[in-house]
C-alpha cells in the first residue's frame, strides 16, 4: 500500500486559511467586542453561549490530545507493514475489521478524527480509516458503560446504540470502497525533521504540529456549536416531541448543533423524556459521527472537500439506521 499525498494541482501561491489564523481572528474580535462594548459580556446570552463554548471545548480537549498522541505515535513508532498485515488486503473485508478495530479505543470523535488522518498517511485504504473514525468515538467502552448508567433498567438502549453506530461505519466505509475518490483528500504533509532526529523528536514535533493545527479548527467548532446552542428554545423541543418524524429530526439537527463528546451525550439523551426512545437514539448515533466541531476537525484535517461530502452523506446514514435500529430493538 502506498502513502497518500496531496493533489499536484494545487497552486503554490494560493493563499489558505490556517485553523490558527481562525483562532486569532476569532480572539480579537472578543478583545474588540469587549473595549468597544462593555458589559455585552454580562448579557445572559453571552455567559449562556461562554458557558456552552467553554464546556465544549473543556469535555473535548483531553480526548483531543489523546488522539494527537495516538496519531503521532502511529506515524512515528509504528512501521507501515504492521498495517499490511493487521488489516485484509481487499478494502470490503478491512472495513469491518477496522470498524470493530473500534471498540479498544476509549475516546471521543475529537480523538478518532487525528488518529484516522495518520492510518491514511501511514497507507491504510481510507475506507478502512473512515470506518474506524466513525466507530471509535461510539462503540467504546467508556461510552457504552456512560449509556448504560444513563439508562438503568434499559439495556436495549446500549446494545440498539452499539447496532446501529457500528452500522453507521461500516455503511459509511463500503460506501466509500464504491464511490470515495482519493482526490476528495487534502491531507497535510507530513511534519518534517532534522536530519537525524531520533524517534523521541519526531514525535514531539509531530504532535505539537497536529495539536496546534486541529486544536484551532475545535476551537472554532466549539463556537459554532455555542452559538447555535443558545439560540434553541428548550420549550419548542416540547412541542415537537409529539410528532415521531419532527423529533427524530430535531434531535439529530440537535445532535449536530450542540456537539456534544460521545462520553457525555447519553445523559443528554436520558434528559429529554418527552421523546420517544428511538428518537434519543438517533441523537445518540448522530453526535459522534457527525457534529459541528467534527466537521470543522474533518475540513482540518482531510479538507474542505472531503467534509462537504462525507458529513451530509453520514447524517443521512446515521439517522437511517438509526431509525431502523430503533424499530426493531425498541
Amino acid at each position: 500500500m502506498t502513502e497518500l499525498r496531496l493533489p499536484a494541482g494545487e497552486r503554490a501561491g494560493r493563499a489558505v486559511v490556517r485553523s490558527t489564523d481562525l483562532l486569532a481572528g476569532l480572539v480579537a474580535l472578543l478583545v474588540v467586542l469587549h473595549f468597544a462594548t462593555p458589559g455585552l459580556f454580562d448579557a445572559p446570552v453571552v455567559l449562556a453561549w461562554s458557558t456552552v463554548f467553554v464546556a465544549v471545548c473543556l469535555q473535548a480537549l483531553p480526548f483531543l490530545v489523546l488522539g494527537v498522541a495516538l496519531s503521532a505515535a502511529i506515524s512515528t513508532l509504528v512501521p507501515a507493514s504492521f498495517f499490511a498485515r493487521a488489516l485484509p488486503r481487499r478494502p470490503a473485508l478491512a472495513v469491518p475489521v477496522a470498524g470493530v478495530a473500534g471498540v479498544v479505543l476509549p475516546g471521543c470523535e475529537c480523538a478518532s478524527v487525528p488518529v484516522a488522518g495518520s492510518l491514511v498517511r501511514r497507507g491504510v485504504t481510507p475506507a478502512a480509516a473512515l470506518a474506524f473514525l466513525l466507530a471509535a468515538p461510539a462503540i467504546n467502552p467508556v461510552v457504552l458503560v456512560a449509556t448504560a448508567v444513563a439508562f438503568p433498567g434499559q439495556p436495549e438502549m446500549v446494545a440498539a446504540r452499539f447496532a446501529a453506530s457500528l452500522g453507521v461505519a461500516l455503511v459509511m466505509g463500503w460506501l466509500w470502497t464504491l464511490a470515495g475518490r482519493a482526490e476528495w483528500f487534502r491531507l497535510a504533509r507530513p511534519v518534517p525533521s532534522a536530519p537525524g532526529a531520533g524517534r523521541a523528536a519526531v514525535f514531539r514535533d509531530t504532535m505539537q504540529h497536529d495539536l496546534v493545527h486541529a486544536g484551532g479548527f475545535l476551537v472554532v467548532g466549539g463556537a459554532a456549536a455555542a452559538t447555535l446552542g443558545v439560540l434553541v428554545p428548550r420549550s419548542w423541543l416540547e412541542q415537537v416531541a409529539a410528532s415521531p418524524v419532527l423529533a427524530v429530526l430535531v434531535l439529530a439537527g440537535l445532535a449536530v448543533v450542540l456537539a456534544i463528546c460521545s462520553e457525555a451525550d447519553a445523559f443528554v439523551a436520558a434528559s429529554l423524556t418527552s421523546f420517544s426512545l428511538t428518537a434519543r437514539l438517533v441523537f445518540l448515533v448522530v453526535g459522534p459521527a457527525v457534529d459541528v466541531k467534527l466537521i470543522a476537525l474533518q475540513a482540518g484535517t482531510f479538507g474542505r472537500g472531503f467534509a462537504l461530502r462525507f458529513a451530509p452523506a453520514t447524517l443521512l446514514v446515521a439517522v437511517g439506521v438509526a431509525v431502523l435500529v430503533g424499530e426493531v430493538l425498541l
